[in-house]
């Protein structure tokens, strides 16, 4: 078909490329916010006296029709189009006629686009924002429930000191709340309206740009029409925040390979988030948890290839710009799927609370609060120290927790121990007496659960 472009060119546009200049592959996904965006154009222009009302309603009514055809599949978006934008202008002249050929009065491909990307850009920050507090509530559940599940915390991967389970998903939801903040961040810098902006440099008619940018829920025109044309940063934010929430996503995914391991026994992940095995019949797999780990370098790639695209770009529209598309699509789709099966997975895993108690007692997790007993009974630091390690060397020699040792063995190590010592490093005692806010002592973790209910309450 004849390009809307075409009056300048004397011959036809190769077909090889033309099929590498075209974006119609990837872009119809723009179809919805190409048509409003279209319509708030078109309500703009009469409300300004540049199309008459007939024109309006005529324009109105065809560009509805083309909506509702291209949901209900009676109108295909085909390669014989260029772009989204061809598509819908098209098809409005072929039912229209002349008045079709009035709906791109004031306004360029350029800040068509801009405008098309931003409101598929905001309304998947939204999606991907209410994922994410699906997934909190979930984490906060367990939080919850998990109150007095004791555990060993880590450093280096080593078991370092007893906390309870409730405090290690705390960590979790703090990462995942920073996400949606950021996303929130995102959002109200990105809700700028570009249309009106024309190609780059406005145009001549009276455009009501603060109107249009209203009837598109923004919160109001963007202030440089180059600029407006020009600017990808919010789809490299929006890139980045993907690729942090998928960093978290990874490592918490990492956490749970690790606990579904028959070494740590931590957790059964469902027969539903699993597979298992072709030839070894014992296996239970823990798949979702590890493509999640997998994917997260797919929307890495993303960010990477947008920052690397526009590095060099001077102002103002170039057609590399056009690459901003198919892997923020792939990203943002990646994203969702994955918030949304980890959150599966999540919400159906069974935790084995008596294995993590045992680990925290068999991992010496409470060697620190016997140290800090000794320093409490006169022995200074230092020679504390040393004797606690004496203490855990004789326990691995036995096989022992530091609790299961009898009151003679302790006082063969330093006669400094009495009894006491063993409620002194219980998991309970060790656990409890941390009780700053952020701690995982009973009464800070409950402090901590009000605010994060009340954060999740605002929506």
């Amino acid at each position: 078909m004849a390009q809307l472009w075409g009056g300048r060119f004397t011959k036809e546009t190769d077909k090889l490329v033309y099929n590498f200049n075209a974006s119609i592959s990837f872009d119809q996904k723009l179809y919805r916010q190409d048509i409003e965006g279209s319509m708030a154009h078109v309500r703009m222009l009469a409300k300004q006296g540049i199309l008459t009302e007939d024109e309006k309603n005529q324009i109105l009514s065809g560009l509805e029709g083309i909506l509702n055809d291209v949901e209900n599949g009676t109108l295909k978006i085909t390669d014989e189009y260029e772009d989204i934008h061809s598509f819908v202008e098209a098809n409005l002249i072929e039912r229209i006629g002349d008045a079709g050929k009035k709906l791109h009065t004031g306004r360029s491909r350029n800040d068509q686009v801009a405008l098309d990307m931003k409101l598929y850009t905001r309304h998947e920050v939204v999606e991907i924002n209410t994922l994410l507090k699906e997934l909190l509530e979930n984490i906060l559940h367990i939080m919850e429930e998990n109150m007095e599940t004791y555990m060993p915390g880590f450093t280096h991967l080593q078991k370092a000191q007893p906390i309870t389970l409730a405090h290690h998903m705390g960590a979790y939801f703090e990462m995942f709340k920073r996400d949606r903040q950021r996303l929130d961040d995102i959002y109200d810098r990105m809700n700028y309206c570009p249309l009106g902006s024309g190609a780059l440099a406005g145009t001549t008619y009276p455009l009501d740009r603060a109107y249009t940018a209203q009837l598109l829920a923004f919160n109001g025109p963007t202030l440089n029409s180059m600029d407006s044309v020009a600017d990808r940063d919010y789809v490299i934010e929006l890139l980045s925040a993907l690729s942090t929430i998928m960093m978290h996503l990874s490592r918490f995914s990492e956490e749970i390979i690790i606990w579904n391991s028959n070494e740590y026994h931590f957790v059964e992940i469902d027969d539903a988030y699993s597979t298992g095995s072709s030839i070894m019949p014992q296996k239970k797999n823990p798949d979702i948890a590890e493509l999640v780990r997998g994917k997260t370098g797919r929307v890495y790639g993303a960010l990477v290839s947008i920052l690397t695209t526009m590095k060099g770009i001077p102002l103002a529209y170039n057609k590399d710009m056009q690459e901003d598309k198919e892997l923020t699509f792939d990203a943002i789709d990646t994203v969702k799927g994955c918030v949304a099966l980890f959150t599966g997975m999540l919400k159906t895993l069974k935790f084995n609370r008596e294995s993590m108690k045992t680990s925290a007692m068999k991992g010496f997790t409470n060697a620190t609060d016997a140290a800090d007993y000794l320093v409490n009974h006169g022995v200074p630091f230092r020679d504390a120290h040393g004797i606690i390690g004496k203490l855990v060397l004789y326990c691995i020699e036995k096989d022992k927790a530091i609790d299961e040792l009898s009151l003679g063995e302790l006082k063969t190590i330093s006669p400094a121990f009495e009894q006491d010592l063993f409620e002194a490093v219980s998991l309970e005692t060790c656990v409890n007496k941390r009780t700053t806010i952020g701690a995982p002592g009973p009464d800070a973790m409950r402090e901590v659960l009000r605010i994060n209910r009340e954060y999740l309450s605002l929506g």
